[in-house]
C-alpha cells in the first residue's frame, strides 16, 4: 500500500484479488444473469467489509469505480438510504462488447467469440442500467461514452470527467524522491534508443490490446521493417495471451510482460503505437505518451474522445498502408517527432492534468450539497 493511501485515509482493508479459473467462468455464463465482469473482482469478504462500514460509518458520499465494482453498489441497499451514490463508469462496457459481437460475427471462426460477446452485451446492459439509475450522479471519461450510456437511460445526464494524469510524474520534472516509488529518475524522455524503435503498452491479456498487435504485427509491421530494417517493436505489459506466442518468432519484436515502471520503455521508443480497432472510453496510454512527449500513431478508435487532430497531436491512420506510412514517416523525420510531441505535451497539460480535472469533481460534489 502506498504511504500516501496511509497518510490520507482513515482506514484501509485489501483483500486478495479473487481468482477465477475457467470452470468458474463457464459455471456463472450458465447458471447467472451477472456478465463476467461483474464477477471478476466479487469477493463475499469484501462485500461483508463494505456492507460493515456502511452501516457503521456515516458516509457522505460513496464512489463506486468502474463496473467491475458495481455489485457492491447494488448490493447494499443501505448505500441509497443514507449516502449519495457516485459511480465512475471508466469506460462504456456493455458498448465495448457490442462492438466485439459485430466484429466477431463477420468471421466464422470467431462466432464462439461473438456468441460470448453477444451474451456479455445485454448482460452488461442490465448490470449498467441499474447502477446508473441507482447512483445519484455517474461519470463517464468522454462525450461519446456520454452519450452511449445516455442510451441506457435517456433520463440519466452523466457528467464527464476526463481521465486524469499527474503530467509531471511523467515529464520527471518533480522531486523523484517523492513521487517515483521506485526510487529511480525515467531516462530523458526526448533520448529514445539508437536503433528506430516502436512501443505499445497495455495489459496484454485484455482482447483490445491483443487484437490490436495481431493486427499491427500482420498487417503493419512488414511495411515498417521494409523501410527500416532494423526497427524493434516493444510490447508491454503484464500477462500476454498465448494468442501472441507467434510473434516472438520475430527477433525484432519483444514481449516484456510485466515491468516495474513502463515509463522508461515508453521514453526510449521513438514512436508511440495505438492501433486499437475496439474498445470504447478513453485511452490511458495516450496520456502517458503525450505526458512523455512522445510522437504518436493511433486509429480513430484508439484516441477516440481525445480533441486531437491529425499532423497536431498525433498521427491518425486506419488502414494498415496509412498506418505504416505514419510511422515511417515519423521515424525518418526527427524534427516532426518533436514538434508533435511537444504539441501532444500541452494539450495533455492543459486539459488532463489533475490539476485542471480535480476542481470539476469537487464541483459535482458539492453540487451534491456536501463538502469535500
Amino acid at each position: 500500500i502506498h504511504p500516501v493511501l496511509h497518510n490520507t485515509c482513515k482506514a484501509i482493508a485489501t483483500f486478495p484479488t479473487p481468482r477465477r479459473t475457467k470452470m468458474d467462468r463457464v459455471r456463472t455464463l450458465l447458471t447467472s444473469t451477472i456478465p463476467d465482469m461483474g464477477w471478476r473482482l466479487w469477493s463475499p469478504d469484501f462485500a461483508a467489509k463494505f456492507n460493515e462500514w456502511v452501516l457503521k460509518e456515516n458516509f457522505d458520499i460513496i464512489q463506486i469505480e468502474g463496473i467491475e465494482l458495481a455489485r457492491y453498489g447494488r448490493h447494499s441497499s443501505f448505500v441509497t438510504r443514507h449516502s449519495s451514490l457516485v459511480f465512475d463508469d471508466h469506460n462504456c462496457e456493455y458498448l465495448m462488447q457490442q462492438r466485439w459481437f459485430e466484429r466477431d460475427i463477420k468471421t466464422p471462426k470467431r462466432w464462439h467469440a461473438a456468441a460470448y460477446s453477444f451474451m456479455q452485451w445485454r448482460r452488461l446492459i442490465g448490470l449498467e442500467r441499474a447502477i446508473i439509475r441507482q447512483a445519484q450522479a455517474t461519470l463517464c471519461v468522454s462525450p461519446q461514452d456520454q452519450i452511449s450510456i445516455q442510451h441506457l437511460d435517456p433520463a440519466i445526464q452523466p457528467h464527464v470527467i476526463l481521465n486524469g494524469i499527474d503530467v509531471a510524474a511523467y515529464d520527471g520534472i518533480r522531486d523523484w524522491g517523492l513521487v517515483n516509488t521506485f526510487q529511480s529518475p525515467i531516462p530523458n524522455p526526448q533520448s529514445p534508443s539508437r536503433s528506430p524503435s516502436l512501443v505499445f503498452t497495455g495489459k496484454m491479456d485484455f482482447r483490445p490490446n491483443i487484437d490490436a498487435m495481431l493486427w499491427f504485427a500482420q498487417e503493419v509491421w512488414p511495411a515498417v521493417r521494409q523501410a527500416h530494417p532494423n526497427a524493434k517493436l516493444f510490447i508491454v505489459g503484464q500477462k500476454p495471451s498465448t494468442r501472441l506466442d507467434g510473434l516472438r518468432s520475430d527477433p525484432n519484436i519483444v514481449l516484456t510482460g510485466e515491468v516495474e515502471d513502463i515509463r522508461p520503455h515508453i521514453a526510449q521508443a521513438s514512436v508511440y503505437i495505438a492501433p486499437l480497432r475496439i474498445g470504447s472510453g478513453t485511452r490511458f496510454k495516450l496520456l502517458e505518451a503525450m505526458a512523455m512527449r512522445k510522437a504518436i500513431v493511433s486509429t480513430s478508435l484508439g484516441c477516440e474522445g481525445f480533441d486531437v487532430a491529425h499532423g497536431r497531436e498525433m498521427l491518425i491512420a486506419d488502414t494498415p498502408a496509412t498506418f505504416a506510412q505514419a510511422i515511417n514517416t515519423l521515424l525518418g523525420d526527427e524534427a516532426q517527432r518533436k514538434t508533435i510531441g511537444q504539441a501532444a505535451h500541452q494539450f495533455v497539460s492543459a486539459t488532463y492534468d489533475w490539476g485542471a480535472i480535480v476542481p470539476k469533481l469537487e464541483a459535482i460534489y458539492r453540487s451534491m450539497k456536501y463538502e469535500v
